[in-house]
């Protein structure tokens, strides 16, 4: 990443949660922590079926007396139906806030250049709305929520020039972050294959969350046999769900990535990782399609 740059995302759309009880609503529903989210600081969090399966991932960062749902758009109407069922008497509300843009600012200096500190999570208002470093990772930059008549005046007066979503996306596949829905299957992956532990997207103190009873136990239990991984891809790029192998044997399944460029094609891939040891011993590649794959460990990975 060179250049501050900065992008608005369409795929991305903004919940808006208010009421007094927001905090205690979504507290016994997402799994990191709630209570957490101020004016200066922001969240990643998943929430899960009660088995514990992925059902949706967003952002929360407070602005006034509301929290902001940075989640993705295609799939909004659903979070909010799935949220709207266990709000019973909680008093919130819950609103498609279709007058904001959800943007990314990344490269080198775009952080500082939105006047925030070198921190996962650290967050500020900006032009009636709220920028935060990626809760994440601050490696991959910041997020703006912002209004969409305004976003783009606001995002170049602070220096960054303008960049795309495709430019993002070579960004976050090189550093191992998924994106929602087209790295995780709704009902059916499962957050620590998916690096959610290490990037902040569990927190196992906060007592109890929908889908914390098998969460917590593939956590104590090491019972994580796959890991969603940078691959960079030699040959054509493999459709989402094409097959790796190695040899005749399945070692995992294709995510998202990015076609080909001066550095080459980039993917995720949610990969056995007995098969990525044999692999790496014996010099045989992994192969999705006609592409040969190479796995490559994030800094920010423990296993």
């Amino acid at each position: 990443m060179s250049e501050p740059r900065f992008a608005i995302l369409d795929s991305r759309a903004v919940l808006d949660v208010a009421g007094e009880d927001r905090v205690a609503f979504l507290q016994g529903l997402v799994s990191t922590d709630v209570a957490t989210v101020t004016e200066t600081a922001a969240i990643h969090t998943a929430f899960l079926t009660a088995q514990g399966k992925y059902l949706h991932d967003f952002f929360i960062a407070e602005h006034g007396e509301s929290f902001l749902l940075d989640c993705e758009a295609a799939r909004a109407d659903d979070l909010k139906k799935r949220l709207s069922m266990y709000r019973l008497r909680s008093k919130v509300t819950i609103e498609a806030r279709d007058d904001l843009a959800v943007a990314v600012a990344f490269g080198a200096g775009a952080v500082d250049a939105l006047g925030l500190a070198d921190e996962a999570g650290a967050a500020r208002a900006l032009d009636d709305g709220v920028a935060f470093v990626d809760p994440r990772l601050a490696a991959v930059g910041a997020r703006a929520i912002l209004p969409g008549d305004t976003a783009e005046a606001t995002l170049t007066e602070a220096g960054l020039a303008v960049g795309t979503a495709a430019d993002y996306d070579r960004a976050r596949l090189s550093l191992g972050l998924p994106d929602g829905s087209r790295d995780l299957v709704p009902e059916k992956s499962i957050l620590l294959e998916n690096g959610f532990d290490e990037l902040n997207g569990v927190d196992w103190d906060k007592g109890c969350f929908l889908g914390q009873e098998l969460t917590a136990r593939t956590h104590y239990r090491g019972l994580v046999k796959k890991r969603l991984m940078p691959v960079e891809i030699d040959g054509p790029l493999p459709e989402p769900g094409t097959l790796v192998m190695l040899g005749d044997k399945e070692a995992g399944e294709m995510r998202s990535g990015a076609p080909s460029a001066e550095d080459g094609a980039l993917g995720l891939a949610l990969l056995r990782l007995d098969a990525v040891e044999r692999a790496a011993e014996s010099k045989d590649a992994l192969t999705a399609g006609e592409a040969r794959l190479t796995p490559k460990k994030p800094d920010w990975a423990t296993v």
